[in-house]
């Protein structure tokens, strides 16, 4: 070792100053692990946002081309959220067993294999078969993710790195279908699937190359737990059965034998769930399920995701069957709540800060609630320019909500920091295919009840449209006053402490 390094080494080891040069090295080197974690995280989770809204644009001409049926086409598009919602908790098990760098590096790799196959697949099965294996790697990306943003970054850094992932998810929510519309016109629908793998190859080559950092005490000095695997089996279950219900239901009549086998199989596994989580030998969950900002953000997340999800679903058939849009234009139409994501992001630690984070939570919620009213009086008009407002106004709430899912997940121990944030992520995926079906329910309900009562296709669907909205507005705005129990001020906690959690990396609560 030269004599400078060994130095500067027994000064660090003693405890003395550093000199000058060795700080601005230390520093630079801090920076560019910094800047290279955040490459490797953004990276796949871009990835995993832009698949899940990029090939719906595609479908039509997937169809065309497979000669794909009904069934087969609407698989396609529900394999990969679900299977996604069912496997996260696995996802987040594996990042607190496995390593979370290892669980996101094994996630990047699944996905990036999956997706060549996608884009060579053959056959409509050969696709589904993909598109699940795609759901696998991104339940294993997620949780893992958000722990490494979580632990793996100093303090000073995580807020920037909250803030950049929540701008990259928005882009690529509002991307997603007008780069798929432009691709599968010009190259084929096998294009979509095809872009994933020079991101994943470039994410895999960054995260190998990122130096992997040394424990925290508070680690080191935590012993290690973690989620049942009766827990995850059981979550699985349920989950896989509850999508077969909403999918195959409405077609198969829900008194059919592979129906009515789900059902049970829900049932069942919903009482064993519940003997896990009250049993004295699972203390994982009820570790979680103590810290009150965790349980408040479950909630949240929860009712979020039934209004919003089903909502951006049934915008989506609106704009083009009662605007009478394109599909690449109704694309379009979803930029303004990316871009008041993007524009509110980087003001919420101050607005946090001066006002609270319970305060700036619930205020989200309640402008969420009401850009969906708004919607839902401007679909009236027939023009997209009365749509507008109420969109950028569920932008700018959605922004706002997001202090809740951070203190959430910081509540979580670090141990258990990738159970958390793949039960957060897992609720939000499962709350989405549950929503659509829940908003699905009232839309065809009033649409059938305007269209007995008299009313044409167009005014029957504008009707149960609307009330879909409403029924979203009203879940959302139900998550207020319980983002103000979680996240109230306790008396004694430091203020700087409370400032330190603004962003969380995903768009939404």
């Amino acid at each position: 070792m030269p004599t400078g390094q060994s130095t500067e080494k027994g000064r660090a080891e003693r405890g003395g100053p550093l000199p000058p040069s060795a700080l601005l090295k230390a520093g630079t080197v801090s920076r560019l692990r910094v800047l290279a974690i955040l490459v490797a995280v953004l990276l796949p989770s871009f990835m995993t946002a832009l698949d899940n809204t990029a090939v719906n644009v595609a479908l039509p001409q997937i169809q065309a081309e497979l000669a794909l049926s009904e069934a087969d086409l609407k698989w396609v598009a529900a394999i990969y959220p679900l299977t996604l919602a069912s496997l996260l908790l696995l996802g987040g098990h594996l990042a607190d067993t496995v390593g979370r760098r290892a669980t996101l590096s094994l996630g990047v790799a699944l996905f990036t294999v999956a997706s060549v196959g996608c884009s060579a697949a053959p056959s409509g099965m050969a696709l589904i078969a993909c598109r699940a294996l795609q759901g696998a790697g991104a339940a294993l990306i997620l949780p893992a993710s958000l722990a490494v943003l979580s632990h793996d970054l100093p303090p000073r850094a995580r807020n920037a790195a909250f803030s950049a992932t929540t701008a990259a998810l928005a882009s690529a929510l509002a991307c997603g279908p007008v780069v798929s519309g432009v691709m599968t016109q010009h190259l084929g629908w096998e294009s979509v699937f095809a872009m994933n793998t020079p991101l994943g190859c470039a994410s895999l080559l960054v995260g190998f190359l990122v130096p992997r950092p040394g424990l925290s005490p508070r680690a080191a000095s935590t012993p290690s737990a973690t989620l049942s695997l009766r827990v995850v089996a059981l979550a699985c279950c349920s989950l896989a059965a509850l999508a077969y219900c909403l999918i195959e239901g409405p077609e198969q009549g829900f008194g059919s034998i592979p129906v009515a086998t789900s059902v049970g199989i829900v049932a069942a596994s919903a009482v064993g769930l519940s003997y896990e989580l009250t049993s004295r030998r699972n203390t994982v969950l009820r570790l979680l399920f103590r810290q009150r900002p965790f349980v408040g953000g479950i909630i949240t997340q929860l009712l979020w995701g039934l209004s919003v999800s089903g909502v951006y679903f049934f915008t989506s058939q609106f704009l083009q069957n009662g605007l009478g849009l394109a599909p690449t234009p109704a694309g379009l139409t979803f930029i303004p709540v990316a871009l008041s994501l993007i524009v509110t992001t980087p003001f919420i630690a101050r607005m946090a800060r001066r006002w609270g984070d319970g305060r700036i939570s619930a205020a989200g919620l309640l402008l969420v609630g009401l850009g969906l009213l708004m919607v839902a009086l401007g679909s009236s008009g027939g023009s997209l320019v009365h749509i507008v407002p109420g969109l950028s106004a569920i932008g700018f709430g959605s922004a706002l909500a997001v202090p809740l899912t951070t203190r959430a997940l910081e509540s979580s121990p670090d141990h258990l920091s990738g159970i958390a944030a793949g039960l957060f992520s897992a609720v939000r995926e499962a709350s989405g295919v549950v929503g659509i079906g829940l908003v699905g329910a009232i839309v065809s309900f009033v649409e059938h009840s305007a269209a007995a009562a008299g009313a044409d296709d167009s005014d029957a669907f504008l009707s149960g449209y609307q009330s879909g909205l409403c029924l979203a507005s009203a879940l959302v705005g139900a998550g207020a006053p319980i983002a103000l129990w979680a996240l109230r001020h306790r008396r004694g906690t430091p203020e700087g402490e409370r400032g330190a959690s603004a962003f969380t990396s995903k768009p939404g609560p």
